[in-house]
């Protein structure tokens, strides 16, 4: 797939991160620094971006784009009360998650073809094909984590499924059989100690088709997400990042583009109360200050 290059994506391989309010958030930051934007949300099932800006009442949602009863995607963009800034709500349509490629290829068209500085993907957790090719499109990826280890090791798990995922879409697309065969083989590592890690698997696929090994290659070094670090309380906390990026490297022959931090900050729970964004209702907060800087960042 063609990487879009306004494009951004977050995504929390497990649920309850922050990853929606850190996607709100952001998009403020980034419209107060003069960008437009138009802030998605693709948390099927569990759409919930309106609530975070406050907006009780919902006419349009990105259902009514996916199931065809209006013809453009700008046919449900909401305006807020933020200048430049634009969100799509999620719908909760039952089993729109699983939706045809047909489908998800024409969302993806319409999104690029937003008029906007920044399109900003609230993506689903978890790591089903959708997010993964979701986050394939994508000019920049923000993966959010807590600094808890099951939370680091979903990161890392989700990194690992989203890199095979995309050699996989490349294999097929480039009609290579014995490579795809080859990757199958990854997954039983007992059965196949000699493919315990990506550049074991490369020095393989080099046996197989050089020229294809050498292009997987770069597939995955093109994925350099960045790593979020949410709740963050001790300095021990702001080093979790690490941890990943060893693992990255050791395992997957990847590298992170570097670590964002977010510390603990209770003015959330009180924001949340009155359903505004932390930003708006405490824009010195640390969590606010944390996020205009990741805005500056990116």
């Amino acid at each position: 797939m063609q990487e879009l290059k306004k494009i951004l994506s977050i995504v929390g391989p497990k649920g309850g991160v922050g990853k929606s309010t850190i996607s709100a958030n952001l998009a403020i930051a980034l419209a107060e620094l003069g960008r437009k934007v138009i802030c998605v949300d693709l948390d099927f099932g569990a759409a919930n971006l309106n609530a975070i800006f406050g907006i009780r009442k919902v006419e349009n949602t990105l259902d009514d784009f996916l199931l065809k009863k209006v013809e453009q995607l700008t046919d449900v963009l909401l305006d807020t009360d933020i200048k430049g800034l634009k969100i799509i709500c999620g719908g909760d349509v039952p089993g729109i998650a699983n939706m045809p490629y047909q489908r998800k290829m024409k969302l993806i068209r319409h999104l690029s073809n937003l008029g906007s500085d920044v399109v900003l993907l609230d993506l689903s957790a978890g790591v089903s094909f959708n997010v993964v090719d979701f986050l394939m499109i994508t000019r920049q990826a923000l993966l959010v984590t807590t600094p808890d280890i099951p939370s680091l090791m979903n990161v890392y798990s989700f990194i690992k499924s989203a890199a095979y995922r995309r050699l996989t879409v490349l294999f097929r697309q480039k009609k290579c059989p014995e490579l795809l065969e080859l990757l199958e083989k990854t997954k039983d590592v007992e059965s196949h100690p000699n493919l315990r890690t990506m550049e074991d698997f490369l020095l393989e696929a080099r046996k197989i088709d050089p020229e294809m090994a050498e292009y997987g290659k770069r597939v995955l070094s093109s994925f350099k997400p960045y790593l979020v670090i949410n709740r963050v309380q001790t300095t021990a906390d702001t080093k979790t990042g690490g941890v990943i990026d060893n693992l990255m490297h050791q395992y997957l022959s990847m590298k992170s583009k570097g670590t964002m931090v977010i510390r603990e900050d209770t003015a959330l729970k009180a924001a949340a109360a009155k359903m505004r964004p932390v930003i708006i209702e405490s824009p010195s907060s640390k969590f606010s200050l944390d996020l205009k800087r990741m805005a500056l960042n990116l």
